[in-house]
């Protein structure tokens, strides 16, 4: 679908950012640049440095409260990671006054916070059905080390101990042995002063991709978003690590899933309703464990990997959203929930 003239939008794309998935957010941005413009869209590219400086065609980014961002009718956070899926960029888009495409100030640091993702899940009214994990602070780590890895045995082996705000698998560890894990969650200590230390799960990899509907889109008390077809991650690795997602060749995305009518039908419904309960708006992806009939949601990603090629587009194309309509259909809706917030009386 291609934006008509009177249709056309002025979208600032921001990407790179402070966190180690610099290199990842400019792939991403690159290619939402390309898609916006195959949209009919004009485009606005804005890189964010690594010590944090924004520039636009080289030259440093300049912005006052409450008075836009460059002339753009919406941002598009193609950020990963801290300092831009985490809730900081979309404070700074509210302070700007400026529509932006995604999850919101609130759900943004919520599902970036792994620990307190899972324990919301844990506390809806039907809990969603989710993999076994331990928290760990780092003061806690220091004052009671042998507590923490009591409760962590109790996960059993294998164990991933990760960092709880990071993604693209960045500084996970696979634990074998007991007596590896204390090592381990000091890896994950220094990057993160949170880490989150996981059961193994059985079953395959599956991605369920989900898109917000536009108000006038919602049937009476129906859905607020729709889930894609989903899709299983094959891999030749003992786990879904850094280089498989990143090296060519290192996976496939195998859509449809190779799992049941059922199955199906459950991860999609969850998809949805995890989407729903923590908040989140326009996109997500869900990613899941699928055992037979057993479905567990593993965690959810705000702004997944945005490239053509990558997961979340694939599942959004396989279901019939094509690359420039996904980009043009998620710009729409930030732009709507930001006039719909406007008419609130705060």
């Amino acid at each position: 679908m291609s934006a008509t003239p009177a249709n056309v939008l002025t979208v600032a794309v921001l990407a790179g950012g402070r966190s180690s998935e610099h290199d990842v957010s400019l792939a991403s941005g690159a290619a939402i640049q390309e898609g916006l413009l195959a949209a009919g869209h004009n485009i606005v590219p804005i890189e964010i440095e690594r010590d944090g400086t924004w520039r636009t065609g080289g030259e440093p980014v300049s912005a006052r409260p409450g008075e836009g961002l460059l002339g753009a009718d919406v941002a598009f956070p193609a950020l990963h990671g801290p300092y831009g899926e985490d809730g900081t960029i979309q404070g700074l888009l509210e302070t700007l006054d400026v529509a932006y495409v995604g999850a919101g100030v609130a759900a943004s640091a919520l599902c970036m916070d792994k620990v307190m993702f899972k324990r919301l899940l844990s506390t809806t009214v039907q809990a969603v059905p989710q993999v076994d994990y331990v928290g760990v602070r780092e003061p806690r780590w220091r004052a009671e080390s042998a507590q923490v890895l009591s409760e962590i045995s109790e996960l059993g082996l294998p164990v991933f101990v990760k960092p709880a705000h990071l993604g693209s698998s960045m500084g996970i560890v696979r634990v074998t042995e007991s007596a590896l894990l204390a090592g381990a969650l000091e890896q994950a200590l220094a990057h993160d002063e949170l880490a989150i230390v996981e059961a193994m799960a059985p079953g395959i990899e599956v991605e369920c991709g989900v898109l917000g509907l536009p108000l006038a889109g919602r049937a009476a008390g129906g859905a607020q978003a729709l889930a894609s077809e989903p899709g299983e991650i094959s891999f030749d690795g003992e786990w879904y690590d850094y280089a498989a997602k990143y090296t060519a060749g290192g996976m496939e995305l195998v859509i449809p899933a190779r799992i049941s009518d059922a199955a199906c039908a459950r991860v999609q419904a969850l998809a949805v309703e995890t989407f729903t309960q923590v908040g989140c708006e326009g996109l997500a992806r869900v990613d899941f464990f699928v055992d037979g009939e057993s479905v567990l949601v593993n965690e959810l990603n705000t702004m997944p990997g945005f490239t053509s090629t990558s997961v979340y587009a694939k599942l959004m194309s396989a279901s019939g959203v094509a690359y420039p309509e996904l980009l043009d259909r998620l710009c729409r809706l930030g732009i709507e929930r930001h006039e719909q917030r406007r008419t609130r009386r705060y």
